[in-house]
Order: C-alpha cells, then sequence, then structure tokens
C-alpha cells in the first residue's frame, strides 16, 4: 500500500504569464452568526479554545470549557448579542466590512502613495475574522484567486496583545502552510501610536463635543488582559497608556480629566487594572453630571463596546448616583480612520509600491517564454 501524496493548494489551471498584485487582508475577532445560544456556543468554542486566550494547559482547560463554560454562557451572551444586533446583522461583522469596503474604494485609482509618475500598484483587499465567519483562511483564498502575490496583513487591533495580533498571525501561518506558492508577507502588529489613528481618535471626540461641551471626566476605556500576561512580557498595558497619553495631550485634558480602566474581565484572576465597570460606580458615587466614555482598543464597535458600555456602563454609573454617561462611538468607517488605516498599509509596503511590478510574476512570464521557445525548436 503506497503512502499519499502530500498536496498543496494552488490556483489551477496557474496562468504564468499572468501579473501579480497587492492583497491586503484585513482582520478583526469575530461574532456569532446570529444572537442565539447554539451560535454563540459555536463561536465561544472556537474563540475560546485558542490557546492565546486562555493560557491553561489544554488538558485542564478544555474539560472546563465544554463541561462547565459552554453550558452556562452562551445563553447569557446571546442575550446581550441580541440586545446590540442590527437588521444587517453583528455590529462587529457590519462595521469591518464597511471598513474593508471603504479601503477598496480608497484603493480603487491605486495607493496615494507610489512614486510620481509610476502607475499605480493593483490593490485588492478582503476580509477575514479570526473566529467564525468569514474565515481568514477563506480571505487569503479570495486573495489568491484575485491574484494577490503579496499581501500585508492589516488586524484592526491599535494595540498588540498576544491574544489577538500573536492569534491572527497563527491563523495566517495555519492557513498558508497549505499554499503552494507562499506569497510575500507583510503584517501590522500595532499602530497605537501612528500619527492618523491618533488625529482620527482626536477628531472623533471632539467632534462628540462640539455641540454640548466637554465632560466632568472622560474614560478611556480598552479590553482587559490577565495580569499575568503583562507580566509574562506582553506589551499590550503600554501601548493601551500610551495611545490615552498621546490623546489626552492633543486634546489638552488636565490629568484629573481624564482616566484609563480596562473592561471585560472574566474570572477570579487579577486582571489589568483599574476595572472599568468599578469606576463607572465609583465615578457615579462621587456625583459626577457627566462622562464621557471612549473605546480606543475597538476600532468597530461591537458587543463590548454597544452592549457591555453603552447599556450596562450606563445604567451602572446612572445606579450609582452619577448622571448622564455618553458612549463615543469606535472610529469604525469615518474617512479619518481610513484614510490613517490606508496610509498605514502604504507605508508598510512602500517598497512593493515603489516596484508595483510583480518581480516573481516577472520571473514567471520568462520561464514561460523560454518553455514555448523550446517547445518551438
Amino acid at each position: 500500500m503506497g503512502r499519499s501524496m502530500v498536496k498543496f493548494s494552488a490556483n489551477t489551471p496557474h496562468d504564468h504569464a499572468t501579473s501579480g498584485c497587492i492583497g491586503v487582508l484585513v482582520t478583526n475577532l469575530g461574532t456569532p452568526e446570529a444572537p442565539t445560544p447554539s451560535a454563540v456556543r459555536r463561536y465561544l468554542a472556537e474563540f475560546l479554545a485558542d490557546p492565546r486566550i486562555i493560557e491553561l494547559p489544554r488538558w485542564l482547560w478544555l474539560p472546563i470549557l465544554h463541561g462547565v463554560v459552554l453550558r452556562i454562557r452562551p445563553r447569557r451572551s446571546a442575550r446581550a448579542y441580541a440586545s446590540i444586533w442590527s437588521p444587517e446583522g453583528a455590529p462587529l461583522l457590519v462595521n469591518s466590512r464597511a471598513v474593508a469596503d471603504a479601503l477598496r474604494a480608497h484603493w480603487a485609482d491605486g495607493p496615494a502613495a507610489r512614486p510620481a509618475g509610476e502607475r499605480p500598484a493593483r490593490m485588492t483587499v478582503a476580509l477575514g475574522m479570526r473566529y467564525g465567519t468569514p474565515s481568514i483562511s477563506e480571505a487569503l483564498d479570495a486573495l489568491r484567486e484575485a491574484g494577490a502575490v503579496r499581501i500585508a496583513v492589516l488586524p484592526l487591533y491599535p494595540q498588540y496583545s498576544g491574544a489577538t495580533g500573536g492569534s491572527t498571525f497563527d491563523a495566517v501561518a495555519k492557513a498558508l502552510s497549505g499554499w503552494r506558492r507562499v506569497p510575500a508577507l507583510r503584517f501590522v502588529d500595532h499602530y497605537h501610536d501612528d500619527p492618523g489613528y491618533i488625529a482620527a481618535l482626536v477628531e472623533s471626540i471632539e467632534a462628540a463635543w462640539s455641540g454640548g461641551g466637554r465632560p466632568d471626566r472622560l474614560l478611556f476605556s480598552f479590553h482587559g488582559l490577565p495580569r499575568r500576561y503583562l507580566d509574562a512580557g506582553d506589551p499590550y498595558h503600554c501601548e493601551c497608556r500610551k495611545t490615552a497619553r498621546l490623546v489626552a495631550g492633543k486634546l489638552g485634558l488636565d490629568p484629573e480629566g481624564w482616566c484609563v480602566a480596562f473592561q471585560s474581565r472574566v474570572g477570579r484572576e487579577e486582571w489589568l487594572r483599574p476595572y472599568t465597570d468599578e469606576t463607572l460606580v465609583e465615578w457615579g458615587r462621587e456625583g459626577l453630571e457627566r462622562v464621557d466614555v471612549v473605546c480606543p482598543g475597538f476600532s468597530a464597535d461591537c458587543l463590548e463596546t454597544l452592549e457591555e458600555i453603552g447599556i450596562r456602563g450606563r445604567e451602572s454609573f446612572i445606579a450609582a448616583g452619577g448622571g448622564r454617561l455618553h458612549y463615543i462611538p469606535a472610529l469604525n468607517a469615518g474617512a479619518a480612520h481610513v484614510t490613517a488605516l490606508a496610509t498605514l498599509v502604504e507605508h508598510t509596503i512602500s517598497d512593493w509600491l515603489a516596484n508595483p511590478g510583480d518581480d516573481a510574476a516577472r520571473r514567471d512570464r520568462r520561464i514561460a517564454r523560454a518553455r514555448a521557445l523550446g517547445a518551438s525548436r
């Protein structure tokens, strides 16, 4: 009995004379397909099984996940998703797709960063979610079908963490491990202090304040992580604080006028402090008349911003004695955000843009011509 041959996927039949393009893979976390317990259970089973998310021994964690967590959490989470679900679907997917569509339109005539007088590189964009659908593997396949032989990966996580950017890299590497021709790859691992991103945040906050003035206090709320991740060397905490510090400086805020906190913690172990929910209750007890909350770590509005902050956070602040809580929306597909992301990608692949013709494709064409000449002799 012979051993089966290992097969690697490729576009078939492959045209060696086809010039390649530059692909941009836009990624985000993911979402259930519906606000139902069964859909949430499928999503959480994939999400929480990722060792980048839960850094515990598999023999310990997986029985807890399947024996306890997936029996209890999906029903509660489904109710939360249902409270913010839109007619178009999950807000995270809708907003992430809008960002990808806006980038595609931005590059319809080629990147702005190309050298003067040079023909533009052909750019193609695909959206892939780390968990759920459309998957990163499916998005990469779409880029390959479009002719991408060089791919820039843009995870929509401004601040790097192993649980977000690191996990995205894992998924990309796993998908490409089955390709016959692995593309040239560039990876945007963070942009927490990128000038365009900071300017877009400042613009969005100032726009929110243009009608009603400034609040008593501004809270920068970021997704939390277990404290031990920071102790192990994850730079996320430091990058979150730098983002907030840069934005507060551009806004001219006094030190007592703003604060950084971390939300969405689960379990009993210590997470990054201070906690957003406890901070909002404390501010409510102080009797603050108006508090604004911005979530700079979320590039697109989602469950954590719309439900956790916009609904539960507001309720807890008011119940504790506070006045009004205003959530400032994520950057989503706003013009300044899209321009900042496009500029970031163009900077990352500047040498590709300086040479929009694909070297490998030209090499393949030379090989094809040589073979054709040999066959004619």
